[in-house]
């Protein structure tokens, strides 16, 4: 049997569960039972295969376990990006064929989302107002912003490119140097459209929250432990992103990556009209290492994401929070002068993965196990069309959209540790110096 050595350990700092209305978790499993399927992990992988195996298969009977609350987990931690458009692409002919897979699967993951927000209405702050992609500096310009223009023009996509003043005016500080805003990308709170979409699963689903899965016994049959019962089921359905490893899924092949955000206090109307610029909107960074994620939301608060680390413990203290707040609030200050005595209200940190060429663990892994994971950072879209195809090629559904992601490939091998550990530090101080004018 396969003993899970790291189960989730999340705190009670996100700032959207906290912002989001309050919901009561499903109880945990207190009891051995059986299931034709069984899904592990509740983010937006796990809701979406839950939903669509329910959907293909409505006489056979479904089992969601989730170690925490839905939305408390990474699925409600991100900064609420369901983004459309391909970024950061290079203009070789291979690059834009797959500039055109991920173009196709994002849209109809943020489709299918849509039509759950639309169809149970989910209040998740649902808004499709764009998305900048910014740059700070010359070099930022032209190896980021003209490549991505380019990829924009190719795929014949909408867009506007703003600079100097003209890109201020829109966002009403003046940190940035040149802008590329697309119309298709979708803000929201991830945190309460993951809580929307499992009270609103097919009534063959079963969620078993705060239920965190120990053991997994796969010889003969598909057996998993938890600390109070277990679940037997013909087939498994891994979509556990950064903890693949811990099931014994994609060994050497996902980078554990730590991120902290942090959300102000609401503006007061006379620290809105100070402000100036569009009441929403949302800013991807030329370089996500170095820069900032921003988002200026529904409600009047400034979200600022920065500070990945390689983080392969899965774990990050209180006081590493505290020192992330003090530097969100110290970049706050710095690029929003006008805004003295905003505070920081809410920081966290959630946990993603990341795979050495870019490419999503997706497919059979092993007879009646399947895994959606390693979602690079854009959990929202691809985590959501990660199990929707899953559910798909499970089921032996056909469906077009399987050879995009197939395409796409499977994270490639990594050294192991601690020659990986060396590596990606490495690598990260390399980027912060070499990408220092991005921040």
């Amino acid at each position: 049997m396969k003993h899970i050595k790291i189960l989730p350990n999340n705190d009670k700092t996100n700032g959207w569960s906290l912002l989001s209305k309050p919901r009561t978790p499903n109880p945990a499993l207190c009891q051995d039972i059986s299931a034709d399927w069984v899904v592990v992990g509740g983010g937006l992988a796990g809701l979406a295969a839950a939903r669509r195996l329910a959907e293909h298969r409505p006489h056979e009977s479904v089992v969601l376990v989730e170690a925490d609350a839905v939305g408390e987990g990474a699925q409600g931690r991100n900064s609420g990006f369901a983004i459309d458009v391909p970024h950061n692409v290079g203009s070789a002919m291979g690059e834009m064929e797959n500039a055109q897979r991920h173009l196709r699967l994002s849209r109809a993951a943020i489709s299918h989302l849509s039509d759950q927000v639309k169809t149970h209405q989910i209040q998740c702050d649902w808004n499709q107002s764009g998305k900048f992609h910014a740059a700070v500096s010359d070099k930022g310009i032209r190896q980021i912003l003209q490549p991505t223009r380019k990829t924009l023009e190719s795929l014949k996509e909408p867009y506007e490119w703003l600079e100097g003043k003209a890109l201020h005016q829109k966002l009403g500080f003046t940190h940035f140097k040149a802008g590329i805003y697309t119309p298709g990308t979708v803000l929201l709170n991830p945190s309460a459209l993951c809580k929307g979409l499992a009270d609103s699963l097919p009534s063959n689903v079963v969620l078993y929250e705060k239920t965190p899965v120990t053991g997994l016994h796969q010889e003969g049959q598909i057996k998993l432990v938890t600390p109070k019962g277990t679940i037997t089921a013909k087939k498994l359905v891994l979509t556990v992103n950064v903890f693949a490893e811990q099931f014994g899924a994609y060994k050497e092949r996902i980078i554990p990556i730590a991120a902290h955000a942090s959300l102000t206090r609401p503006l007061t109307a006379s620290e809105q009209e100070a402000l100036g610029g569009l009441q929403s909107w949302g800013l991807t960074p030329a370089n996500a290492f170095v820069g900032i994620t921003m988002r200026r939301t529904n409600d009047q608060r400034i979200l600022i994401r920065q500070g990945m680390s390689y983080e392969p413990k899965l774990v990050k203290s209180n006081t590493e929070r505290e020192q992330a707040r003090a530097i969100h609030q110290r970049l706050f200050d710095e690029r929003f002068p006008m805004l003295k005595g905003v505070v920081m209200e809410h920081t966290w940190t959630g946990f993603l993965a990341v795979s050495r060429n870019g490419a999503q663990g997706f497919g059979e892994i092993a007879p009646n196990i399947y895994s959606a994971v390693c979602h690079n950072g854009v959990g929202l879209t691809k985590a959501t069309i990660g199990g929707l195809l899953l559910a798909d090629l499970a089921c032996g559904i056909s469906n077009p959209l399987l050879e995009d992601m197939q395409a796409l490939g499977q994270p490639s091998p990594l050294p192991p540790r601690p020659f990986l550990d060396v590596g990606v530090r490495t690598r990260f101080a390399w980027e912060l110096w070499s990408a220092r004018k991005e921040a």
